[in-house]
């Protein structure tokens, strides 16, 4: 910041951009937005909720005109702290900027693409294409419920669904701080929308273009070599992971090194014809010989195939009880309001001081106990059966190959299977993806029996045949939680643990990372290495051409924090 300008001074014109209402400086209303879903906070000056394109391009020309750092956020439901400040290290003051009121999503090609403006939700998408008989390339989040669409792309996320891979596009327009630390505003959509800064963003934002303005570039809008590569099931490269090369490109995997004003992605057709099959087994070798045979012999690759183990099946039977039942029975969209109604009620819990912290995970904890039981039958009697649960989606010409190879494998192999029925697929998908909130809520209320809590998200080598973790002793005995779901065709597994009381988690992370480093793993996946990872050399060159002058997240993969990368 200049010597001449004062902190204040620039709040006080970022106020005139956004209103009052929505410029943060109170210390407890900036709390939901300085500390992360999961894990990391950190200290901002402020909080600005921009409404518009154009106002979030003034506050950024001010951010820089007072050279502070922003950090760019959207739903802010990361798993690794990389949405939110970090600490109070920074050689220069914070600015969090919350873009989830622009929210609009443009509808281009017929319904074949679309445009998501900053705050764009997968949950808002998934409505806005129904009409078109068109999906989004990703649905609901498999960690983090309520995520935005260009949160997915900047933080490489999405893969659960095997035919599509990870969020990615060639087609965004950005903000960029240049070399000289002068604000750009690059278009790379691949639509004409003018010449100034201003006269683009209106126009995008007005949808002041029209099917003449609409150009199809040479550039990906989606992965179109997934398919391709998660078939290569003897490869020892993971099938996707964070610092992949081949899949960043300037707002695709830019982790907040852009401030991203859009992006242009593919959608996709809704089959018409989906089967659901649960299958269970006590013999993990069983699952990867699915694994390998559907992906090598079938001719339709599976929708989905989501793995969980009987004890994260039990946590979050028990603790994602409350999230399920609210997007089962009020639907995905209310889960925004659940969130901010939840935010509402801790910080007002914090000013009594008789209220627990997390007080609302505690509320939501015993309200779920008064609802019964909300699995279907035939999964819990599968649950008394088998360790090992995987939930497969096929669709059309795939739903006949896998029934008959599931008879014949069956036949056999040690496990079974069973065709849901449609409100037992959708349930056995819902309670696969809430499993992401369970380890949360089971560490918040037993903290003071636990340890601390520890997410690994690993890519596992496309050829690796025991990808069911056997953990030495010496690291076994210290943990009192292990929570294990992923997405198994490509061999991406969460692996979610509790350290006893009195355990230096630091030291056992570093002890589990060297684990897989010699099984050839690749971490973080599909979460973004945030401020828990350590970025790969690909990743960090990668944030260093984005951002030459560490100005937008700064410290991101354990990266310096100082300007000019100093």
């Amino acid at each position: 910041m200049s010597r001449d300008r004062k902190p204040e001074q620039l709040v006080s014109e970022l106020r005139s951009v956004v209103g009052d209402r929505y410029l943060i400086t109170d210390a407890d209303k900036k709390v939901p937005y300085c500390t992360g879903w999961r894990f990391g906070s950190g200290s901002a000056i402020a909080v600005l909720k921009p409404g518009t394109l154009t106002e979030l391009w003034h506050a950024l020309v001010l951010c820089v005109e007072y050279d502070v750092i922003v950090v760019m956020q959207a739903a802010n439901t990361g798993l690794t702290g990389g949405s939110t400040p970090s600490g109070d290290d920074y050689d220069r003051d914070v600015v969090v900027i919350n873009t989830m009121r622009i929210d609009a999503i443009h509808i281009i090609d017929e319904g074949r693409q679309i445009i998501g403006l900053p705050g764009s939700t997968l949950f808002g998408l998934e409505d806005k294409l129904a009409p078109y008989d068109r999906e989004p390339h990703s649905v609901i989040g498999s960690s983090c419920i309520g995520a935005s669409i260009v949160g997915g792309i900047c933080n490489n996320s999405g893969g659960a669904l095997v035919q599509r891979g990870p969020a990615y596009t060639e087609l965004s327009l950005f903000a960029q701080i240049n070399e000289d630390g002068t604000l750009e505003l690059v278009n790379e959509l691949g639509i004409e929308l003018g010449d100034s800064p201003l006269e683009m963003i209106q126009n995008l934002e007005s949808r002041r273009y029209g099917p003449e303005d609409i150009r199809f570039p040479a550039k990906l809008a989606s992965d179109n070599e997934y398919t391709h590569r998660v078939r290569e099931v003897d490869s020892p490269i993971p099938a996707r992971f964070n610092a992949d090369g081949r899949r960043l490109h300037e707002a695709s995997g830019c982790a907040g090194k852009l401030a991203v004003f859009a992006v242009r992605l593919d959608t996709f057709p809704i089959p018409s014809k989906r089967q659901v099959f649960y299958v269970g087994s006590n013999d993990p070798d069983v699952f990867e010989t699915i694994r390998r045979d559907v992906l090598t012999n079938f001719e339709s690759l599976p929708i989905s195939g989501e793995y969980i183990h009987r004890e994260c099946y039990d946590a979050t039977k028990k603790y994602g009880k409350d999230t399920f039942v609210v997007i089962d029975k009020l639907g995905s969209e209310f889960i925004p309001k659940l969130f901010a109604l939840r935010r509402w009620a801790d910080r007002m819990a914090k000013k009594l001081w008789f209220m627990p912290e997390k007080f609302t995970d505690y509320l939501m904890q015993f309200l779920s106990m008064c609802w019964p039981n909300h699995l279907p039958r035939r999964m819990e009697e599968y649950r008394d059966l088998y360790e090992h649960h995987w939930v497969i989606e096929m669709a059309d010409g795939g739903v006949d190959e896998a029934r008959a190879y599931l008879d014949n494998l069956f036949s056999r192999e040690e496990g079974g299977y069973f065709e849901c029925t449609e409100k037992e697929g959708r349930k056995a998908i819902l309670h696969r993806f809430v499993a992401g909130s369970a380890i949360g809520r089971c560490h918040a209320l037993n903290r003071k029996k636990f340890g601390a809590m520890m997410t690994m998200d690993i890519a596992f080598p496309r050829n690796e045949l025991k990808w069911f973790e056997e953990l030495p002793k010496e690291i076994d005995d210290l943990l009192e939680v292990k929570l294990y779901y992923g997405h198994l065709f490509c061999h991406v597994l969460h692996q979610n643990y509790i350290v006893k009381k009195g355990v230096d988690a630091k030291e056992l992370k570093a002890k589990l990372l060297a684990t897989y480093d010699e099984r050839g793993a690749k971490y973080p996946a599909e979460h973004n290495v945030g401020h828990e990872y350590r970025a790969e050399e690909t990743l960090r060159n990668f944030y260093r051409s984005l951002d030459p002058t560490n100005s937008f997240n700064p410290g991101i993969g354990k990266t310096s924090k100082k300007k000019h990368w100093s």
